[in-house]
Order: structure tokens, then C-alpha cells, then sequence
């Protein structure tokens, strides 16, 4: 759905390139995430993709089309939620998603559906300068869907709602996986990246030194450890045991077998311990 070849960027009146000759796929179905500080060159990226930076050398083609050659009807099937919600504050909610609808030529989503869909229907009517910053979060999320997109670009989609609402916003990204839909999700928090993502690349200062798979980006800098939390005597105790012959570790079967456990984990990684491992940066907002 998305493919990238040597993208070199640099804004108007800057020698020093943003986006440094990168290269990536993104397949069909795929939440793939693009993580990093801020000022790296995520935004960048999701502009050129969406076709509101020109100027760039490589090649882009996104759903298909060459981005040198787009024309509206890429507009049809792609979605994008800014991090920065820009809506209409004069208008109601349901009237900025009206007009948004009028914009596009295929059928669209009913805008009171989506309300409904994250819990704005009771401010339907209610002029969008009133909302808080969580509301307008919520409602530029639907706006990105009602023409029904195929790719979705979302930049920070929960950035500050609640954990209420942000569980809400990630089930409909993960459903919206499960029905087809592509979605390119630039973000720095760890948490909604290893959530979400199928496949993550880590961007630092205009480069993407690391593209790979959740799962193998955690088993890769993980430790092969299991640690368990356990009582004995009334006292709470913290073991340590290697993975390889867990089955045959006489002092892990006792405390299976003959004390109160509390927990057991095997210490994998977080992902923003292994961003810092391998790009030496800290991932901070």
C-alpha cells in the first residue's frame, strides 16, 4: 500500500535535509508505526505521504498512485487525523462532519454513527469552541473516517484523552485493521505502539535506523529471564530464572508447587528500552 524509495527532504531555505534516503514498505492491512522525538521527521514523513509536501527526491507511491501524479481521487481513499486538531470552532460537530462529507465524491459514513462511535453523540449540536482538547481529539478522528479510507494516516491519535477514551480510540484502530484498512501511525508513545503496531520503524534525526516487527524487536533486546514474585513467610520475595530448562529448574518448581505466587513475567524489553539501546536517544515528546 505504501512504498518508499530514498525520500530526501528539506524544507524551502534549510542546506540541512529533514528526511535522510529512506526506504519502506507498508503492506496491506499493516498498522505500521513510525516512532521517534519530536523533530525527527515523523510529521514530515506522513505530510509528504499524504501529498502536502512536494519537492522531495526518491520515489512515493501510496494506494497505487505516484505521488508526482496524484490528482484529487487520491484525496478518496486515504484518511488523515492531524495531531493538531483542525476543525471548525464555529461550527457544531456534527456540521463540521457534514461539511467534511460534502467534500468528497464516494459514499461517506453517517456522521451520527461516528458520534455515536466515540461518545459525542449528547454534543452533536454543540459548537466545536466549547469542546475540550479530548473532545476535538475524538472528533478529528472520526472526521478521518467518514469517506471510508483504505490508508489511514493518524499522527498522535490519543494524545490527551483519558484511558477511557483512548481504550475506545485503539479498539477502533484495531478494528478498523481487522475490516482491511491500512494505517500508517506516527506516534511516541511506546505503550500504543506495542499495542497497536504489526511492524515498527524508529526514526532518528531524518533516518529510520530500525525496521522490524514488535515481537522481534522485544525478543531480539529482551533477557531470555523469567522473573517470579512470590510469599514465604509472610515476606514478598522476587526470583529470577533462565527460559532454557525452565521445566527442569528445581528451585522454580518448589515455588510453583509450595508458595503463594504473585506474578511471573519473562523480562522482555520495553519498547522504549530497546529505542534507547539502539539509537542512543532518548524518546521524549
Amino acid at each position: 500500500m505504501i512504498q518508499v524509495r530514498n525520500l530526501t527532504y528539506s524544507y524551502p531555505g534549510s542546506a540541512k535535509p529533514v528526511l535522510k534516503d529512506l526506504s519502506f514498505d507498508v503492506q496491506r492491512g499493516e498498522i505500521f508505526g513510525f516512532l521517534g522525538p519530536s523533530g525527527a521527521g515523523k510529521s514530515t514523513t506522513q505530510k509528504v505521504l499524504n501529498g502536502l509536501l512536494k519537492g522531495y527526491q526518491g520515489s512515493v507511491e501510496v494506494n497505487g498512485t505516484n505521488l508526482e501524479k496524484m490528482d484529487r481521487s487520491f484525496y478518496e481513499k486515504i484518511g488523515v487525523a492531524f495531531e493538531f486538531p483542525n476543525l471548525y470552532l464555529k461550527l457544531t460537530a456534527l456540521e463540521n462532519l457534514q461539511l467534511f462529507a460534502s467534500f468528497f465524491r464516494s459514499v461517506t459514513h453517517d456522521p451520527d454513527e461516528l458520534l455515536e462511535m466515540v461518545g459525542l453523540s449528547e454534543d452533536r449540536n454543540t459548537l466545536v469552541s466549547a469542546f475540550s482538547k479530548g473532545m476535538k481529539m475524538r472528533l478529528n478522528f472520526i472526521r478521518s473516517l467518514l469517506n471510508q479510507p483504505d490508508i489511514l494516516f493518524l499522527d498522535e491519535p490519543t494524545a490527551g484523552l483519558d484511558p477511557g477514551n483512548a481504550r475506545i480510540m485503539k479498539d477502533i484502530i484495531l478494528e478498523l485493521q481487522q475490516q482491511g484498512v491500512t494505517i500508517f501511525l506516527t506516534t511516541h508513545h511506546m505503550d500504543d505502539a506495542g499495542e497497536l503496531c504489526n511492524r515498527l520503524a524508529f526514526m532518528v534525526e531524518g533516518t529510520l535506523p530500525v525496521i522490524d516487527s514488535t515481537s522481534a524487536l522485544k525478543l531480539r533486546h529482551g533477557e531470555k529471564m523469567v522473573r517470579v514474585q512470590y510469599t514465604e513467610g509472610g515476606v514478598s520475595l522476587t526470583g529470577e530464572f533462565p527460559l532454557q530448562s525452565l521445566g527442569d529448574n528445581q528451585k522454580f518448581q518448589e515455588i510453583l508447587q509450595t508458595r503463594e505466587v504473585l506474578t511471573i513475567h519473562t523480562m522482555e524489553a520495553s519498547l522504549e528500552e530497546i529505542f534507547i539501546r539502539v539509537t542512543g536517544q532518548q524518546l521524549k515528546q
